[in-house]
């Protein structure tokens, strides 16, 4: 089936939608039919085959684009409204946003929590306010930074906020095999959990640790030096022995030989 991919006004997770006749220009705002109801989008792709999960109800008019503006300044209302009340109530959690669908039938609140809470305590309240229906969405730690946006660790946009499309699973091995140092403060990410580009090179990093002796072994040099593996330097190619006389020398793989 042939689609667009479109992208929402929060994270840069990009959604495949049909479209009819002729496909919408690249970059322009749509009108997007979804299960909360009509949304407005950007497309962000070419034409392309794929699955669709909605489709497209028509290119957003000066009217759409005014009616989101609208209903914007209507959102931010309610967010500091609950923002206060939760506050005053002593409630420990955060609301990120709240976003209206296009018809303003239909509110989303997303917030975290570090515990489990029940905010439907304040949906009588909301529907007034908002004269809309209301749905809460619970965001963890990894999709509230994608959904906020923030900058990394390498003082770029994080990736979840600018273009990754999936959070895979990222492990402490996958650190160790980096070398790099183990402290929470290096290896995390704004949200609090590992750095997902841990993953990007470990792949790699396994290939070269591949052809290195395994840390706390013992290796020799074709010199003669034999001695425990102190330390792996993959990219190098290098591994550092720890002798019986407590000296350490840096032997490159060409030049070792273990079992």
């Amino acid at each position: 089936m042939e689609c667009v991919g479109v992208r929402f006004a929060h994270g840069p997770k990009i959604y495949d939608y049909r479209f009819s006749n002729q496909a919408p220009p690249l970059g322009s705002w749509v009108v997007v039919k979804t299960a909360r109801g009509l949304e407005l989008a950007k497309v962000r792709t070419e034409p392309h085959l794929g699955h669709a999960v909605g489709e497209i109800v028509r290119i957003a008019t000066p009217a759409d684009l005014e009616q989101h503006s609208k209903l914007k300044n209507r959102a931010e209302e309610v967010h500091w409204w609950l923002k206060a009340r939760l506050r005053r109530e002593g409630v420990r959690a955060k609301v990120l946003g709240c976003e209206f669908t296009l018809d303003g039938n239909h509110i989303s609140v997303q917030y975290s929590a570090e515990e489990r809470i029940d905010l439907r305590r304040w949906v009588n309240e909301l529907n007034k306010l908002a004269g809309a229906r209301v749905e809460f969405v619970a965001l963890g730690p990894r999709d509230q930074t994608a959904y906020l946006g923030t900058l990394g660790a390498c003082g770029m946009e994080s990736c979840c906020s600018k273009w990754l499309q999936d959070f895979a699973q990222v492990s402490i091995k996958m650190a160790r095999d980096q070398q790099l140092p183990l402290s929470p403060e290096k290896i995390s990410g704004p949200c609090g959990r590992l750095l997902c580009c841990l993953q990007y090179e470990h792949e790699q990093y396994q290939e070269l640790l591949a052809e290195l002796p395994r840390k706390n072994s013992k290796a020799c040099s074709l010199q003669g030096t034999c001695g425990k593996v102190a330390k792996l330097n993959p990219l190098a190619g290098t591994v550092e022995l720890l002798t019986e006389e407590g000296s350490t020398v840096t032997v490159h793989k060409s030049e070792l030989r273990w079992d």
